[in-house]
């Protein structure tokens, strides 16, 4: 069977780069059998003709072939084989890529699953209590002491331009604003860039894309700048504090790096949980899909971000906060605006 490739609708982002963009591998130049071993083979070769991050990595890909190939068999099951793969692929630590079977998904969840999580959706709720209010998939409210507090949990939410002016408007008069992506997974770029331009006044550079033009591990185009445009619409000028953890994942690792070149903004929190390569999609010849990264990104600063993105302003929940039924992050977002007033 000859090997699939196709190109996943991922983000808008991504559209600007359709009829370029090469998955470095022709789909009449591989055949594999639909055995074990030829199913196998087949994964392997997608990602090493695709994938973007070997040597930034370092990642010896043959060494890992010649570690886990001896052990397929023929005889063994779907269920043997689909693990074992699995385990292959968290080799390259990197949560876009994923194996997919009518049965199970493999995933790495390794980038968050190793951290403290900072974040308690219970505490979260008594800040909102129940009289919040709901506009771009956001929830939202102006605490007492006139912070305006925003909660974006995915992404994937739609983020509509109408939304994004009514919250606005209303946190207008606001001494400042806290934006709270903790445990945001990620989703499309298009809301990232749509969010995101309500905090710059002009057109900036905010970082750089590449994509594979060829087999080889070290095969990439050259940068290609990306640029955030300024909203025609009602944009936000006082202090904006941006609250992270490890649970920010790929198009939230996007946004927490973007909005570094914003004016009057200030990340608090834990590192992001990286993400920072675009998702292809292949077909095994037993009809199993494989997303892999194939695109990288970077900061304006020519700088890889798949391992995540710095806080301005580190630090961790304080428990005693936590027992009291307090958001460290957010007490500190609010003292820091308050501040800011003086």
């Amino acid at each position: 069977m000859k090997l699939r490739f196709s190109f996943l609708s991922i983000s808008l982002l991504s559209l600007l780069f359709v009829g370029v963009v090469s998955t470095g591998c022709d789909n009449n130049d591989f055949k594999f059998d639909n055995n074990p071993q030829g199913n196998f083979d087949a994964l392997w070769t997608i990602l090493d003709k695709n994938y973007c991050f070997f040597e930034y990595k370092e990642i010896n890909w043959d060494s890992i072939k010649a570690s886990y190939r001896p052990r397929v068999t023929n005889k063994m099951s779907s269920d043997a084989l689909f693990s074992l793969m699995g385990e292959m692929l968290s080799e390259l630590q990197d949560g876009h890529v994923n194996l997919y079977a009518a049965h199970d998904l493999t995933r790495d969840w390794s980038w968050k699953a190793n951290y403290l999580t900072n974040f308690d959706a219970n505490i979260i709720n008594k800040y909102l209590s129940d009289d919040y209010a709901i506009a771009s998939s956001m929830r939202y409210k102006i605490l007492e002491d006139n912070v305006g507090y925003i909660y974006y949990g995915s992404f994937s939410s739609n983020a509509s331009d109408g939304g994004l002016n009514q919250i606005l408007s209303r946190m207008a008069i606001c001494s400042g604003i806290i934006l709270d992506v903790r445990n945001n997974g990620g989703g499309s770029l298009s809301n990232v860039d749509k969010i995101a331009s309500r905090f710059f006044n002009e057109r900036k550079l905010v970082g750089y894309i590449s994509h594979k033009i060829g087999a080889g591990h070290s095969d990439f185009s050259d940068l290609y700048p990306k640029y955030i445009e300024s909203s025609n619409q009602i944009r936000h000028q006082k202090p904006l504090i941006i609250l992270t953890n490890r649970g920010c994942y790929s198009a939230t690792n996007e946004f927490v790096s973007t909005m570094k070149y914003a004016d009057n903004v200030t990340i608090v929190g834990d590192k992001t949980g990286g993400g920072s390569g675009f998702p292809f999609s292949s077909e095994l010849p037993n009809g199993w899909s494989v997303r892999f990264s194939t695109s990288p990104t970077f900061n304006a600063k020519k700088e890889h971000i798949e391992f995540g993105v710095d806080p301005d302003v580190r630090m961790d929940m304080d428990y005693a906060d936590m027992v009291d039924m307090k958001d460290t992050y957010i007490e500190y977002a609010r003292k820091r605006i308050k501040d800011s007033l003086r």
